[in-house]
């Protein structure tokens, strides 16, 4: 009993709350999909060649909504923990400063390892900001809860 109550406690000391996690661009056709249904009450009252204007003029600010591109340069900011992927290599980084073009980090296992990479090398796809996880920490109170209980009632045994 005492080992298992041993690995337990080395099992949820190892566990963070800390994840690599990819930020999501937002998305404006969201926002389109909400306006739309204001202007079909509209089109009810309008004649076809104005309904046919209203269409065109739809798909032409659906067109101009295509996905901005993302600067790598504000995305990697400095003094944060990020993972990247270089040339098909994975890397965990703290971005020290970036340099005309070049991005200046270090390792975070080991922070006398100074990195350069070029911004055209960093997938800007794959760039992972280290957050809080909250999912992953509620699993882990209720785990160590259910524990305390389970402790709790083999002490009254």
């Amino acid at each position: 009993m005492r080992k298992n109550l041993y690995l337990i406690i080395i099992l949820f000391s190892l566990v963070s709350c800390y994840t690599y996690q990819v930020k999501k661009p937002v998305d404006t056709a969201i926002d389109t999909t909400k306006k739309e249904p204001s202007k079909n009450v509209a089109s009810i009252n309008a004649t076809p060649i104005e309904m046919k204007n209203a269409k065109a003029e739809s798909q032409k600010l659906n067109s101009a909504q295509a996905p901005v591109p993302i600067n790598i340069q504000e995305k990697l900011a400095p003094n944060k923990n990020f993972k990247i992927n270089v040339d098909g290599k994975s890397y965990k980084i703290i971005v020290d400063r970036w340099e005309s073009d070049s991005l200046v980090a270090h390792s975070v296992s080991n922070p006398k390892n100074i990195l350069k990479f070029h911004k055209n090398q960093i997938d800007s796809e794959k760039i992972a900001e280290k957050r809080f996880s909250k999912p992953i920490a509620d699993i882990i109170t209720i785990a160590v809860y259910a524990g305390i209980g389970v402790g709790i009632w083999a002490l009254l045994q």
